[in-house]
């Protein structure tokens, strides 16, 4: 029976990891920001795991013997604490992502990276996803210690958690049981992704966890079975009747996710997992199979939908490129305003302000918004 402390372990992964960790007979902790009731063998810890007076009080009354990490962090902030957190416990277990490969196939441990090989200086000025787990894979590399363990999960969905390209649950879930479609690249329907069930990911995990041969090494952990996104689609369409119009890379880019799209979505992203199964003894065709899973979680979500932010703006700007347009019913009214002007840019634009009030009112009549 060991200690371990989950820090953020309430997400796609960390609420399957918390259980398979208490039915081996482990004690768990968990940090969160939101109160939680404790349930059996885990015991939930409210606060900031990023304020290290927080943190450091926790692992003196837990004792643990190992953490997992699942906070985000500022390159600068991981670096300032990197030699904190390894003191804490004889086992730290780092999330880090796929994403931090270049393109290769498959993607082996040893893989480049884009941090090493990418030739964007634009790109490498920034602190994006993919070169922030790198650079923090390197903080710990560098620790002087050896007591570390890195993984890097590929794209994981379980329970509310789903992705299609860059969008997120609330926009393909809701557009899709809204009838309504999604856009993606047409280039990047036949590039290759690699999707692994949040429970088979935490398998992994706690199969490193408390584990001597995953000292001091990184593991990609994920499922070897890869498809076409115009596959992930096609089980999409069947779950939850999702249709796909297709679109340039230009239309598709949004904002921040620019450097996602060009540096990981536009790759072929097939995993190899071999040496995540040698350690943990772990068999590939133990896993869910796509099919399979991301069916089943999507019936369950359709049968108890419910969205966090349905982003009005990203909605509108599909609807423009689709003509299609959503039900403003389903908008909070700042999010129908927002809607409105991203939806019908042009008109907005062109009216004065007088205009645009008077047309606020007709669409209130006529929309009973």
């Amino acid at each position: 029976m060991a200690n371990i402390l989950l820090m953020g372990g309430t997400g796609a992964m960390g609420v399957y990891l918390r259980q398979i960790l208490v039915e081996r007979g482990d004690n768990v902790f968990v940090t969160t920001r939101a109160e939680h009731r404790d349930e059996k063998g885990i015991r939930f810890l409210q606060g900031n795991a990023h304020d290290l007076d927080f943190l450091k009080r926790i692992v003196a009354e837990t004792k643990p013997d190992a953490m997992v990490d699942f906070m985000i962090y500022y390159t600068e902030s991981f670096r300032r604490r990197v030699q904190t957190l390894l003191s804490m416990s004889p086992q730290y277990v780092f999330i880090s992502s796929y994403r931090v490969f270049a393109e290769a196939e498959p993607i082996v441990e040893d893989s480049p990276r884009l941090l090493d090989v990418i030739e964007d200086e634009t790109y490498l000025k920034t602190d994006e996803y993919a070169l922030t787990k790198a650079r923090q894979e390197d903080a710990l590399r560098s620790s002087g210690k050896h007591n570390w363990t890195i993984v890097r999960p590929a794209i994981t969905y379980s329970k509310e958690r789903f992705q299609f390209g860059v969008l997120e649950a609330p926009i393909i879930c809701w557009r899709a049981l809204h009838n309504l479609p999604v856009i993606m690249p047409r280039q990047m329907l036949d590039h290759q992704t690699t999707m692994t069930w949040g429970g088979d990911v935490a398998r992994m995990i706690a199969g490193l966890t408390g584990n001597p041969l995953a000292l001091g090494e990184d593991f990609n952990c994920a499922t070897a079975e890869h498809h076409t996104w115009r596959e992930v689609a096609e089980i999409y369409g069947r779950a939850i009747g999702l249709r796909v119009f297709p679109c340039t890379v230009e239309e598709y880019i949004w904002g921040p996710n620019k450097y996602q799209i060009m540096y990981d979505r536009m790759f072929n992203r097939v995993m190899d997992n071999s040496k995540v199964l040698r350690v943990t003894g772990i068999k590939q065709d133990s896993f869910v199979s796509l099919e399979d899973g991301l069916s089943r979680e999507l019936a369950e979500f359709k049968e108890h939908p419910h969205y966090k932010w349905q982003d009005p703006g990203r909605q509108a700007t599909m609807d423009r490129l689709t003509k299609t347009r959503a039900p403003l019913s389903a908008f909070s009214p700042s999010e129908r305003e927002l809607y409105l002007k991203a939806r019908y840019p042009a008109l907005f634009n062109s009216l004065p302000i007088r205009a645009v009030r008077k047309l606020r009112s007709l669409a209130k009549k006529v929309f009973h918004i």
